[in-house]
């Protein structure tokens, strides 16, 4: 890849270590020899003079160097630690980024999965596989000194050596599609277990436990038959290579005895050379049993690399004055996710600062859709929606963001405190804007009679709260300091009546501010405090008029009188002590 991806800049920093790894490397694989040189004196010299001293002074510098060998490979390992940690620094955020904007693309994408792909990477550039990697240059090295020994003991350690890198070889041919195939399952399964867990009140309410769990573990068993076939085939490669392995020491062992029968070398460099080739071979051993870790660091490289090659960096975008609020779609057409299928078709409309505009329709005319792409939320494929005149793709993102509110039809809330989520886990976030959004919101007493008020742990996604209360919470932060622009999908659906009493006050007071609002609604009670609404069926506009049109009902048919929204008259006075915090559980 050409281009200077956050991945090729993770890798970039990793490489700056890697020269002064390499170079311990070599003197961790240089002291190796310490073992069999030490031996080779002990059979050559010591046992043949009786030397006590010399025992006793070889001793000492055999134990030195090991210990500068412990040194060294304890100080390799902690580079390597280290240098994960930078890797890890310089692609989570970045990562993290792709991977919203690649389920936002695309919903059924497996973001989850990619997140773990870094780990992987991590895991493998830091730990024993990489250094067996290392330490793999040093083998002809040892070899060589076995060649010197003798050129017949060579020629077995060499032979080994091949025969055991044609295992690896092997290994990957056998097993890289079973392991792809797995990993694939695998996801897919881990996937369909989540979502479905996420319903799991239904899943036990309405008896559908077995027939998931069927279909769970059908994915699961067709993982693990993959899992299997690969398992299968690297233990047969493995039970080969220790096969091989210990037939070498026996070979070598044999035809190191014969050499010394015959008096070509010594009891001692029999004794040697057998070390010394396993130490040849270790690193090669080592890659063979690695080599399924290294086969999913690779998957999860490849995986990495196309995220940040399909998903680009937002480039930086000037930051513009703070939006009024003047809201537009031109021609908005938009497809679902991964299909052609037309959701919206020619969407035409524009609002002033300040006005509030209802979205009304039938179920699947195409109204959540629209309310998420009026909030930067996707792009569509067709026309603009502009803000203050300017194209919302061209406004920097967390200037956008501050400058929007939203609050989806399915709300979501995140693990921590009331007061974290309502500001949305601004970290110089301050008291007195989070309480005054709560207090618009008309939440105040609602969290106040909570177990612990504002500093109130929700668990994940809100599951300590009722789905009114929930609602009612992503209100308040949707109108955390108090945004241009707020979009609200069905802000009452899991409200009581005192809930709908303090969302009717919110816009109110919202519409007096100033703001922006467009309500996606089914329920005609909000129309009142509407000063537009549109209309949309199939994805197109059959209306946009002025809500005070739109109630008129036209003389002379008593039909059109009959389709005129009924308005449920909602109260915007002062709430009632403890009225907000009603919540629908």
């Amino acid at each position: 890849m050409s281009e200077k991806t956050p991945l090729n800049q993770a890798y970039a920093k990793f490489r700056a270590i890697l020269f002064a790894t390499v170079v311990f490397s070599f003197f961790v694989n240089l002291l190796m020899f310490v073992g069999p040189l030490y031996m080779l004196q002990i059979y050559d010299r010591v046992l043949s003079s009786r030397s006590e001293n010399t025992l006793v002074m070889i001793t000492v510098i055999a134990v030195g160097l090991l210990a500068t060998y412990g040194i060294l490979e304890f100080i390799r390992s902690r580079m390597l630690v280290r240098a994960g940690m930078q890797f890890d620094e310089a692609l989570a955020g970045p990562m993290f980024s792709r991977v919203v904007s690649m389920q936002l693309a695309n919903p059924n994408a497996s973001g989850r999965s990619a997140l773990g792909d870094a780990d992987r990477v991590r895991e493998f550039i830091t730990g024993q596989g990489i250094l067996a990697f290392f330490d793999a240059p040093w083998t002809p090295l040892f070899l060589l000194l076995c060649f010197a020994f003798h050129p017949w003991l060579g020629m077995v350690a060499t032979a080994g050596a091949v025969v055991i890198f044609i295992l690896a070889l092997l290994n990957d041919f056998l097993t890289r599609n079973a392991l792809q195939d797995a990993n694939t399952a695998g996801q897919a399964a881990a996937h369909f277990a989540g979502s479905s867990l996420q319903n799991v009140e239904v899943i036990r309410a309405m008896g559908m436990e077995k027939e998931l769990s069927s279909r769970w573990l059908a994915q699961r068993d067709n993982m693990l038959g993959h899992q299997a076939r690969a398992s299968d085939w690297a233990g047969m490669v493995m039970s080969s290579s220790k096969f091989v392995r210990m037939g070498l020491q026996v070979g070598i062992l044999g035809v190191g005895a014969y050499l010394a029968m015959t008096q070509q070398i010594s009891p001692g460099i029999m004794i040697a050379a057998s070390i010394v080739m396993g130490r040849a071979l270790a690193p090669v051993e080592q890659a063979v049993g690695q080599w399924k870790q290294y086969v999913g660091a690779r998957q999860a490289n490849e995986r990495l690399a196309k995220l940040f090659d399909e998903n680009k960096e937002e480039a930086e975008r000037l930051v513009l004055p703070t939006p009024r609020g003047d809201l537009a779609a031109e021609g908005v057409s938009t497809v679902a996710p991964g299909t052609r299928d037309v959701i919206l078709r020619g969407v035409n409309f524009e609002i002033k600062a300040g006005e509030v505009m209802a979205l009304i329709g039938p179920s699947g005319s195409g109204k959540s859709t629209l309310a998420r792409l009026l909030v930067g939320v996707g792009s569509p494929v067709g026309g603009a929606v502009r803000l203050d005149g300017t194209e919302l793709k061209h406004w920097d993102p967390e200037q956008l963001g501050r400058s929007v509110g939203y609050l989806s039809q399915d709300v979501k809330l995140f693990a921590g405190t009331v007061a974290e989520n309502i500001s949305r886990f601004d970290t110089d976030a301050k008291d007195e804007d989070i309480f005054g959004a709560a207090k618009i919101a008309g939440t105040h007493e609602l969290i106040q009679n909570l177990r612990d008020g504002y500093e109130t742990q929700i668990g994940d996604g809100g599951s300590q709260l009722s789905g009114g209360q929930r609602q009612r919470i992503g209100l308040a932060r949707a109108i955390y300091r108090l945004p241009s622009l707020i979009v609200l999908d069905e802000p009452n659906s899991n409200l009581d009546s005192e809930g709908e009493n303090a969302l009717a006050r919110c816009l109110v007071m919202l519409k007096k501010m100033g703001k922006t609002i467009v309500v996606v609604t089914h329920k005609a009670n909000l129309l009142s405090v509407s000063d537009k609404t549109l209309v949309l069926s199939n994805g197109t506009v059959q209306k946009f008029v002025d809500t005070k049109e739109l109630m008129q009902p036209q003389p002379g048919t008593a039909a059109a009188a009959a389709s005129t929204p009924q308005i449920t008259t909602v109260s915007t006075g002062p709430a009632t002590p403890n009225a907000a915090a009603t919540g629908n559980a």
